[in-house]
């Protein structure tokens, strides 16, 4: 239902136009971050100035299924084609995950007790656990709307972009919710009486939940992982205005958190989420990136970093300016 939404979305805000001047097969292999050398996790620096959304630049439909396989390409081979430093982050990750693990538990009795002795949180997290799901796609189509209203090609470009982030972050958690058939934390186990976050691997039928209805993996949280996949689009889009981040992650933050306090998910299944949302995020950015710098040769901007180094027991700024 999620990508159904999305890709209805696509077609009522993105049918314009419909030509792409450019052979699929040799775009698509353009835009493998493979051949690039610049994925999610490489140091790739795009121009993110409204300049750069133009006519030449715009995502047609038919450019925005060309991306869209890109990203879905390039996000399940990716593990294929790890770095030293992919690894070493991974293994990073893996620790912390692993630390958090320990605590699902208790994590999960706490939220409980809190959300049974709070009228009000309940209520307030139940309107915020909707933003994770369907009412998300309102709020995309919402902001979409805005940009062609305002016929500002940055916003519609974004939201577009944001979409697929959406449908590739989902794409992903349903195959990580088949492959490790976790158990919800509101699922009690009639020996012990207690719940268990226990994963029990591919082709694990899921007990029904109280109502009688059928219930999927824990693992990773898809409200989260969607939330965080079209937050990090808009963060990374708008990076030179600062509320825009800030907004956007804690948005998301309060919806992953929600997940725990209504009881649907463990710690770990939120974390890994995020974490899975906002790798879809900048994948997708810088995709559309690639597309639109092969579209304008020779456009990046030059940048300036500014930092400060330490020398002969002094703290000094400095600054690198990078021509691109």
């Amino acid at each position: 239902m999620k990508i159904a939404g999305i890709f209805v979305l696509f077609f009522l805000l993105g049918s314009k136009n419909i030509v792409l001047g450019q052979n699929t097969d040799t775009l698509v292999r353009k835009l493998d971050s493979l051949s690039n050398q610049m994925d999610s996790a490489g140091g790739q620096i795009n121009n993110t100035a409204p300049p750069a959304y133009n006519e030449a630049t715009a995502i047609t439909p038919k450019t925005y299924f060309i991306l869209l396989w890109s990203d879905i390409k390039q996000a399940y081979t990716k593990p294929f084609h790890m770095t030293g430093r992919d690894w070493r982050v991974t293994g990073e990750f893996a620790l912390v995950a692993g630390g958090v693990a320990l605590l699902d538990e208790p994590i999960q009795r706490q939220a409980l007790e809190w959300r049974n002795s709070s009228a009000g949180l309940r209520k307030t997290s139940n309107y915020i656990t909707n933003f994770g799901g369907t009412y998300e796609v309102y709020v995309l189509g919402g902001l979409g709307l805005a940009g062609y209203v305002f016929k500002n090609k940055k916003m519609q470009t974004t939201t577009l972009l944001a979409s697929q982030s959406y449908i590739t972050g989902a794409l992903l958690e349903t195959t990580l919710k088949f492959v490790t058939g976790r158990d919800r934390p509101y699922i009690v186990d009639p020996n012990t009486l207690e719940a268990e976050p226990r994963f029990h691997g591919p082709f694990y039928k899921t007990p029904k939940n109280l109502n009688g209805g059928t219930t999927n993996s824990a693992f990773p949280s898809g409200h989260t992982t969607v939330a965080f996949a079209a937050a990090t689009v808009y963060a990374l889009e708008y990076k030179d205005r600062i509320w825009v981040p800030i907004l956007a992650y804690s948005a998301a933050g309060l919806i992953g958190l929600s997940r725990i306090i209504e009881n649907k998910h463990w710690a770990t299944d939120v974390l890994c989420g995020a974490a899975l949302g906002y790798l879809s995020g900048r994948l997708t950015v810088n995709n559309y990136h690639r597309y639109a710098q092969i579209k304008t040769p020779g456009t990046r901007k030059a940048t300036v970093a500014f930092n400060l180094q330490y020398r002969f027991g002094q703290i000094a700024p400095g600054f690198v300016y990078t021509f691109r």
